[in-house]
């Protein structure tokens, strides 16, 4: 007989490292994830395929955290540098495929991966001269699905000048509300077109520190950021330690869709199970007082058994 039981695993998949435009090194972030609780990360520098650091971080006394590497691709030629593609499980350096960013997701398919839209509406920053980087090219087929929640580029949509800019940034469990209304009517959208889009949710966390006057502070830092907008994968088997097995399994089950994503700082969403079909009319619940989206088209078995 079957098991149906649900292995519960939180993950981020959207990070930086000075391999491109970040502070901390994978070691760093296997530390900050190890604080913050999560089991996996995936390390997405932009246009580079970092090779020979995947595997788990830890011991036996703090725990593990499995740490994978995807790439952050866009065309570098562009200003500004619109139109960012989430790689994950690709077999080799696709950056070259930037500049077409249809033929980009057909060698990523080609390459045995799978891929996402970043950020589809992210904002320009004024205060500090940001511009947007949006996606705009929508004539695309065949990506996996959306970053429906970007914490960082939600961030930005808060800010209006300086002084909001320096609120938000040492209280920002006080201005951060969800992702962008614009990036939910699109998945609506997609969904009742009846394309299969998955959404996902990520921290595009850098670990940078910005000055402000005599002012230094890192905004945000890694931990921080793992213990916000996350990525909830659902496996009918756990992981084991083997680093072949347990990566394939997670791909496997974001690709499909097995995933919500899920907000923390107002209370964890581990845990949450989504009811039968058609019992609700909305993609969003409070579970244990967070905040959890989850795709209309997918259901999961009864009972769950979490991962910790």
């Amino acid at each position: 007989m079957a098991s149906t039981s649900v292995y519960e695993y939180v993950g981020n998949m959207h990070m930086h490292t000075p391999y491109s435009d970040g502070e901390g090194s994978h070691v760093d972030i296997a530390n900050a994830a190890q604080i913050a609780g999560i089991d996996f990360i995936i390390v997405t520098d932009h246009n580079v395929l970092v090779r020979g650091v995947e595997g788990y971080y830890g011991d036996d006394k703090s725990g593990y955290v499995l740490l994978l590497t995807g790439e952050e691709i866009h065309n570098q030629h562009l200003d500004p540098q619109i139109n960012h593609f989430l790689v994950y499980g690709a077999a080799q350096e696709l950056a070259q495929c930037a500049a077409n960013p249809q033929g980009l997701i057909d060698a990523v398919h080609a390459a045995g991966g799978f891929g996402f839209i970043a950020h589809p509406h992210d904002p320009a920053l004024a205060a500090v001269h940001e511009p947007a980087i949006t996606w705009d090219d929508w004539t695309v087929e065949r990506f996996t699905g959306l970053e429906i929640w970007n914490y960082m580029s939600s961030f930005k949509g808060l800010i209006t000048n300086r002084r909001s800019m320096l609120r938000a940034a040492f209280r920002p469990e006080e201005y951060m509300i969800g992702p962008p209304p614009e990036t939910i009517a699109l998945w609506d959208r997609l969904l009742m077109d009846g394309k299969r889009v998955v959404g996902i949710g990520n921290s595009d966390a850098h670990g940078t520190t910005y000055h402000i006057g005599p002012i230094r502070h890192v905004v945000f830092p890694y931990d921080f950021l793992f213990n916000c907008v996350n990525s909830h994968i659902l496996l009918n088997q756990p992981l084991t330690g083997d680093i072949v097995r347990d990566k394939q399994l997670i791909y496997k089950a974001i690709g499909q869709g097995n995933v919500f994503i899920g907000y923390d700082i107002p209370g964890s969403t581990r845990g949450f199970r989504s009811p039968p079909p058609g019992s609700m009319d909305q993609r969003s619940w409070a579970a244990a007082s967070g905040l959890v989206l989850v795709s209309r088209c997918k259901r999961w078995p009864q009972p769950a058994a979490t991962s910790r």
